[in-house]
C-alpha cells in the first residue's frame, strides 16, 4: 500500500487530490501538508502536518516520520502572482522543488510534480504544440516550470529518483478557489454565472488556451504514477489536455443552462500578455500512447457538472447561514 505525502494540499489541485488518494489508498496512508491549516476535508479526513516547503529539514522529517514512499509536490506560486513577486516565486517554486527532490533522493521515494503549459513561450509553435519543442517562456512562472522539468530529469538520470510529471493546462474546479493563475477566468465565469448572471472576463475574447476539468487531472496523476516506469519516454513533462477553448465558447455553453447569462470584458494586460505567450492548443499524443491518458470531460459535460455542483454548494452555504 502506498504511503503518500502531498505538499500544497490546500491549493486548487491538492484539496481534491488528497480526497481522491485517501479514497484509493486509505485515509491513514495520505499525509496532507500545507503552510496553513483550515477545516477543510483535506485537513480533517486524515493525517495533516504544517509544512513550509522551503524548509527542507522539516519536509524530510515528515516523510521519515510517516514512512512515506511517494511525494506529490504541488506547492507553488502561480503565474499571475509570480509575475508580481518574481524573486519570492523563484524561492518558493524552485526551493521547494529542490527540497522535495532531495528528500526523495535521500529516502528513495517516487515523486510527482506538475509542470504547465506556462513552460512554453512566444516562440513555441502555437497550434498543436508538440511534446518536444522550443521552450523559452517570458514569465517567472514559466522559467520555474522549465527549470523544474530539467531538474527532475537530472535527478532521474543522475540519482535514479523516480520522478514523473505532466504539463497541466488550465484546471477548472468547483471545490477550491483559484489561486492567482492566468486561466482562473474559466473557474470564475461559472461562479459568477450562477451567483450574478454575468461575468467580466480579464482574458479577451478569442484567446484560446488548453483547459481540463479537475476529475480528469486527478485521474491523470494517479494513472501516471501507477504506470510501468519502462513505458515512460517523457517522464517529467507529458503534455495533457482535454479542450482548447476561449471565453465566448464557455459563455455559449453556459447559456444553454442560464439563457440570460451576460459576458463582458475588463481585460487585465498582465494576464492577457501571459495568455498570449502560451499555446492555443497542445498535442498530447505521447501521454495517450505511453500510459493511456484519456480525458472523460469535454466542454459540454464539464459545464453541466460545474453549474450543478456550484448551485448545490451555494444552496448548502445558505442553509448553514440560516
Amino acid at each position: 500500500m502506498k504511503k503518500i505525502m502531498v505538499t500544497g494540499a490546500l491549493g486548487q489541485i491538492g484539496t481534491e487530490l488528497v480526497i481522491k488518494l485517501r479514497g484509493l489508498y486509505g485515509a491513514e496512508n495520505v499525509v496532507a501538508t500545507d503552510i496553513r491549516k483550515n477545516e477543510s476535508v483535506a485537513v480533517t479526513s486524515g493525517p495533516f502536518e504544517i509544512l513550509d516547503v522551503t524548509d527542507g529539514k522539516r519536509m524530510f522529517e515528515i516523510a521519515k516520520k510517516y514512512k512515506i514512499d511517494t511525494i506529490m509536490h504541488l506547492a507553488a506560486m502561480l503565474s499571475a502572482v509570480a509575475e508580481a513577486k518574481p524573486l519570492v516565486a523563484w524561492n518558493i517554486n524552485m526551493g521547494g522543488l529542490v527540497n522535495a527532490l532531495e528528500t526523495s533522493r535521500e529516502l528513495g521515494l517516487q515523486m510527482f510534480t506538475p509542470s504547465s503549459i506556462g513552460s512554453f513561450g512566444p516562440s513555441t509553435p502555437k497550434d498543436g504544440t508538440p511534446q518536444v519543442t522550443i521552450q523559452r517562456p517570458t514569465t517567472m512562472y514559466g522559467v520555474n516550470k522549465v527549470s523544474g522539468e530539467l531538474l527532475c530529469d537530472y535527478y532521474f538520470t543522475k540519482f535514479g529518483v523516480d520522478t514523473r510529471g505532466v504539463r497541466f493546462p488550465g484546471l477548472i474546479s468547483y471545490m477550491a478557489p483559484p489561486g492567482g493563475g492566468t486561466t482562473d477566468y474559466a473557474v470564475e465565469i461559472y461562479y459568477d454565472a450562477v451567483e450574478k448572471g454575468r461575468y467580466n472576463s480579464f482574458i479577451d475574447k478569442g484567446t484560446y488556451m488548453d483547459m481540463m476539468y479537475m476529475p480528469d487531472a486527478l485521474q491523470a496523476i494517479v494513472q501516471l504514477m501507477e504506470a510501468d516506469a519502462g513505458l515512460l519516454k517523457h517522464r517529467n513533462a507529458y503534455n495533457i489536455t482535454a479542450m482548447s477553448i476561449e471565453p465566448e465558447e464557455i459563455a455559449r455553453e453556459i447559456r444553454r443552462h442560464i439563457p440570460d447569462f451576460q459576458l463582458d470584458y475588463a481585460v487585465d494586460p498582465v494576464r492577457q500578455s501571459i495568455a498570449e505567450s502560451w499555446p492555443n492548443s497542445i498535442d498530447d499524443t505521447a501521454a495517450r500512447e505511453d500510459w493511456g491518458f484519456k480525458p472523460d470531460y469535454n466542454l459540454e459535460k464539464m459545464t453541466e457538472d460545474m453549474l450543478e455542483k456550484i448551485e448545490l454548494k451555494i444552496a448548502q452555504k445558505r442553509k448553514m447561514v440560516q
